[in-house]
Order: C-alpha cells, then sequence, then structure tokens
C-alpha cells in the first residue's frame, strides 16, 4: 500500500525557505521555496538567466544566501557546506575535466580529490569505465573525445564517490538526441539506486522526464509539481488550427485578448485561450467566425510547453526560451 502522508521534514533532501539572491540591486533568485524528497529526479525548467544554475550554487553551498534558509540532506547551508560536499557530486555545463589527461587519469585524480581510499579505487574506475561505456576508451585523451563520450566522462567523474546528490547543470546542451536519451537511462540507474538528482534544462522533454519540476522566469518560481500534474492544471485550453496562411492568422488570433499565445507547428498553429472560454472551438466560429472559416480546429492535450508558456508568458525568439 502506498503511504501518502507528507514527508517529515528530515524526508526532504533539499529544503529552500524564501531563498533569495542579490547581486547589487539585481535579484538573481527570489524567494524561492522548494520540498525535494529524496530519491527522485527533480528539474529547474526556464530560459538562461532565470536563476536555475545560481540556485544550484546556493544549494550547494558555493553562494551564500542574501535571505531564506537552504537545508541539504539534513545539514543547514552554507554552514555545513563542506561537508555536504562530501555527499554530493556537481556536473557544470562546461567541460571542467582536463583535455591533456587521460580518461583513466581524470577519474584517478578525482578519486584523489575525494580522498577515497586507495585499495578501493582500481575497482570504482573499473567499474565507472564499464557503466559508462569508457573502457576501450580509457588510454584515449578526453580532449580527443566526441561530446557524448566527454559527457559521459564526466559524470562517471561526479559518481565516482557514490554520492547521495547529483546536481546537473545543463548537462545536455551540447549533445546529440541519442547521447541525451542515453545520459537520462543513466540518470533513472543512479535514482533507482537511491541518488537524489537536482537537474536543470533548456528541453522540453527532458523537463518531462523528470519526477518533479520547478518552472522559473526572472528568478522566480512559477509553477512547481510533477509535469503531468502542471499539464493538468495549465488553467488554459489548447486547440489546433490548419490551413494556409499559418503566419497571418497568427498575428491576427495574437492580437485577441482572450488568447495566451500562438505558435506554429508544421501545418498547423497551437493556440492557448483562456480557461474562462469553455468551449474554444464554439467561441472562434462564433465570434471571430471570419478568422477560422474553411479551417479545421481540434481540441488538444496540453503539453508541457503550453505550461511554460502559459506561466511566463514566454514567447521567446529561438535560443533564449526553453528548447521543445
Amino acid at each position: 500500500m502506498i503511504d501518502l502522508k507528507e514527508p517529515r521534514a528530515q524526508d526532504w533532501a533539499i529544503e529552500t525557505i524564501g531563498m533569495t539572491r542579490r547581486f547589487g540591486d539585481f535579484v538573481a533568485v527570489d524567494q524561492l521555496d522548494l520540498r525535494i524528497p529524496h530519491k527522485t529526479i527533480y528539474g529547474f525548467l526556464g530560459p538562461n538567466g532565470c536563476g536555475k544554475s545560481t540556485s544550484m550554487r546556493l544549494i550547494t553551498g558555493l553562494l551564500t544566501p542574501s535571505a531564506g534558509s537552504v537545508r541539504v540532506l539534513g545539514m543547514d547551508i552554507p554552514e555545513q557546506a563542506e561537508l555536504l560536499r562530501r555527499r554530493l557530486g556537481y556536473m557544470t555545463q562546461k567541460f571542467s575535466l582536463y583535455d591533456d589527461l587521460t580518461v583513466q587519469e581524470n577519474l584517478r585524480f578525482m578519486a584523489q580529490i575525494y580522498n577515497l581510499e586507495s585499495r578501493s579505487v582500481k575497482q570504482l574506475i573499473d567499474s565507472q569505465l564499464r557503466r559508462y561505456q569508457l573502457n576501450e576508451r580509457k588510454t584515449r585523451l578526453a580532449g580527443a573525445l566526441s561530446g557524448g563520450q566527454r559527457q559521459r566522462l564526466a559524470l562517471a567523474a561526479a559518481t565516482l564517490h557514490q554520492p547521495e546528490l547529483l546536481i546537473l547543470d545543463e548537462p545536455t546542451s551540447a549533445v546529440d538526441p541519442e547521447n541525451r536519451r542515453d545520459f537520462w537511462e543513466k540518470l533513472f540507474d543512479l535514482c533507482d539506486s537511491g541518488t537524489t538528482i537536482l537537474v536543470s534544462t533548456h528541453y522540453m522533454d527532458e523537463a518531462e522526464r523528470c519526477h518533479g519540476l520547478a518552472i522559473m522566469e526572472s528568478g522566480v518560481k512559477r509553477a512547481d509539481g510533477a509535469p503531468a500534474q502542471l499539464m493538468r492544471e495549465l488553467g488554459a485550453r489548447v486547440v489546433e488550427i490548419d490551413g494556409e496562411n499559418l503566419r497571418l492568422l497568427k498575428q491576427q488570433l495574437g492580437e485577441l485578448p482572450e488568447v495566451v499565445s500562438t505558435a506554429q507547428q508544421g501545418t498547423h498553429l497551437r493556440v492557448l485561450i483562456k480557461e474562462a472560454i469553455e468551449d474554444p472551438e464554439t467561441w472562434l466560429r462564433s465570434v471571430h467566425p471570419e478568422l477560422v472559416a474553411n479551417r479545421q480546429i481540434h481540441t488538444v492535450r496540453p503539453s508541457l510547453e503550453d505550461v511554460f508558456v502559459h506561466c511566463t508568458g514566454s514567447n521567446a525568439p529561438d535560443g533564449q526560451g526553453a528548447r521543445q
């Protein structure tokens, strides 16, 4: 039988209350409240500059909050940040290992950083090489690896000491879709073995894989919950409209106050309409018949991208908003 009781305070892997970070007059993170259970994958989704990386640095103790409290694995941060680092793995967006060392040498170096027992190091490194398909490349320089191989090496290094908490800052931003899928399979393996994972991403498909998710904008948490829950509770209705001259239709519908957003997807237009409009198709055909004459309209299920747009009002250009 599943226990649906609210977890006790000590059961949260990460708990922040009013976590805030200012840089002068600029507020990078604004009163962020988080409760992340153990043994889950929790994601930050948002555009560049929304506060994802700053939040992660506050949680690890690399930055001190301007206000609020941070508690991680039962420890107060940043006061106990040094103790936390022994139980934490951290993988940055930029490859941070040494290009002029081999795969194996990089892992040996990280074993020294983590102060692992010498008698167990060889076994741990051999296990990581097998797990992340690097055994045949262990003598290759890290600088000669492909993007996906470097990513696997970085993950192998970050988990060499078997951390309880793994923090990944946009770890898949420079790899192809196949390697991204494989990377996420590795994350679920780690989670299944007891690791709590906090990951930031630009990608909608990755965000949907998370057990829980915070949508961030300008340092503020706009939404928080399981992806499926966020989609159910969107607060808007979604229709798809096909036909010709979609660019003109997009412009015309975007001027209506009842329309939250419009986006062309191939041969149809995806339109978010305020929840107050109970039957979007009837409303469009009766109130704006000139716009949708001779067009097919279908009510569809919300997607996570719809949630993101509704929460942030983001119609940012490519490269600025979250990506599919």
